[in-house]
């Protein structure tokens, strides 16, 4: 009996330690994979923003060789000023399609870019000089129709208009009420950098069963993460990450410190 009763205590010593092993197995795997995970999506990152640079610099070196070709074919051949012209437009041209490789265009470059064109329109000597700047402008406009394609061009005052016109319903719906909750918003920070099970996220969060599930619904709903399978893990999608980061950005700025003068106009304007 006595020898019966210790083999069966280390049975239960060694299932224990099976146990403990699995369980350190498993959490290994775990931050692995989360490690993992995180690499690669700062590896795509990375070459995505890589790609980026290549080819807005492409871009803009193949505006730069359009604009030659352009103030070649069309401005006047047989005037005295053509090569003083030409230096300039180019000059013009080429330092605005060079802003193709800050990746962000400002209105400000470009209105000051249409009134050196301006300025110089105005002295010219030449009735005929009107061919010339009609070619380099279009060449400037054809330049800034790109900008705007490939989405780098900033206009505030457009901007302004797209402020005004924001969609309020749609905001509310699809952004504020989502998120206007710690523990959807836990859930997001949590899967922006693994993806998780239902019942990690529950260990996380603190919640069980319905109630994280309808937290869960409400994201899904969104669109702002997405399940795998009907069993699957929980991964955040593109308009969650781009969601969450706006977030983070908009809580810097709203976190830092006031200086007086910002202060001041902000206490006028309430006056």
């Amino acid at each position: 009996m006595h020898g019966g009763s210790h083999i069966e205590h280390n049975n239960e010593d060694l299932y224990d330690e099976v146990l403990d092993v699995k369980a350190k197995i498993a959490e290994l795997q775990y931050d692995l994979r989360r490690f993992l995970e995180h690499s690669n999506r700062e590896h795509i990152e990375g070459i995505v923003s890589g790609l980026r640079t290549d080819l807005l610099s492409a871009v803009a070196d193949h505006l730069d060789q359009d604009a030659e070709r352009g103030l070649q074919n069309g401005m006047v051949p047989d005037c005295p000023m053509h090569k003083t012209c030409e230096m300039r437009f180019n000059e013009l041209l080429h330092v605005n399609a060079a802003l193709f490789k800050e990746g962000t265009v400002h209105a400000d470059a470009i209105g000051g870019k249409r009134s050196t064109l301006h300025g110089m329109r105005e002295k010219a000597p030449f009735p005929r000089c009107t061919q010339c700047f009609t070619e380099t402008e279009k060449l400037l406009d054809d330049q800034i129709a790109v900008m705007r394609s490939m989405r780098i061009y900033r206009d505030e005052r457009q901007e302004k208009d797209v402020l005004l016109t924001l969609p309020e319903d749609d905001m509310v719906r699809q952004i504020l009420e989502p998120l206007a909750n710690r523990q959807r918003l836990q859930i997001l920070k949590a899967l922006a950098g693994a993806t998780h099970t239902f019942s990690r996220l529950s260990q996380l969060t603190d919640l069980r069963g319905g109630n994280l599930l309808f937290h869960l619904s409400k994201l899904l709903a969104c669109g702002m993460i997405l399940q795998r399978n009907e069993r699957g893990d929980y991964m955040i999608t593109e308009r969650g990450y781009k969601v969450l980061k706006g977030m983070a950005e908009l809580h810097a700025v709203v976190s830092a410190p006031e200086s007086p003068i910002s202060g001041e106009v902000a206490c006028e304007q309430k006056l």
